[in-house]
């Protein structure tokens, strides 16, 4: 009859298996979108400070050459870098380009965002459209106002 005592098991059973699980899934399900937001957050941000840098050097550029502003951003003396998306930003000299040019940044109303030049980058999609009202100029992160504005298209 000592043959017959319990005794207890050592491992986990298929319940606290399962409520583990759950746990855990849970934690994964909050997690992911929480860190996602902050990576698009950071690219935003890091976006923001490349244009402001940029349109720094602008200024220094025009400064050192008599008020005129480069043809392209190749003409700066620094290395341009590609936007945390992995694209090139856009640039456009709105003094040499002409009032007839098409390519200027708009806003809601149709009227340009700078007078100087355009300074932007077409965000995560890669996409861009001339006014900012247009779906694929949302994510857009620019320079607005002469400068006054650097953020995203959907805030202006």
């Amino acid at each position: 009859m000592k043959d017959l005592v319990c005794r207890p098991s050592n491992g986990f059973g298929l319940l606290e298996l399962m409520v583990a699980l759950v746990a855990f899934s849970l934690l994964v399900a909050l997690a992911v979108p929480a860190y996602t937001g902050m990576v698009d957050r950071a690219r935003v941000a890091g976006a923001i400070g490349d244009i402001g840098s940029l349109a720094v050097e602008i200024d220094r550029f025009s400064v050192n050459n008599n008020d005129r502003l480069p043809a392209t951003l190749s003409e700066l003396p620094i290395e341009i870098p590609l936007d945390p998306w992995g694209n090139e930003y856009q640039y456009l000299n709105i003094r040499t380009a002409g009032s007839g040019n098409g390519a200027f940044r708009k806003d809601g109303n149709l009227n340009p965002l700078n007078s100087d030049f355009d300074l932007y980058s077409m965000g995560s999609d890669g996409e861009t459209a001339g006014p900012l009202s247009a779906g694929k100029s949302r994510d857009d992160i620019v320079r607005a106002n002469n400068g006054a504005f650097l953020g995203l298209g959907e805030d202006y």
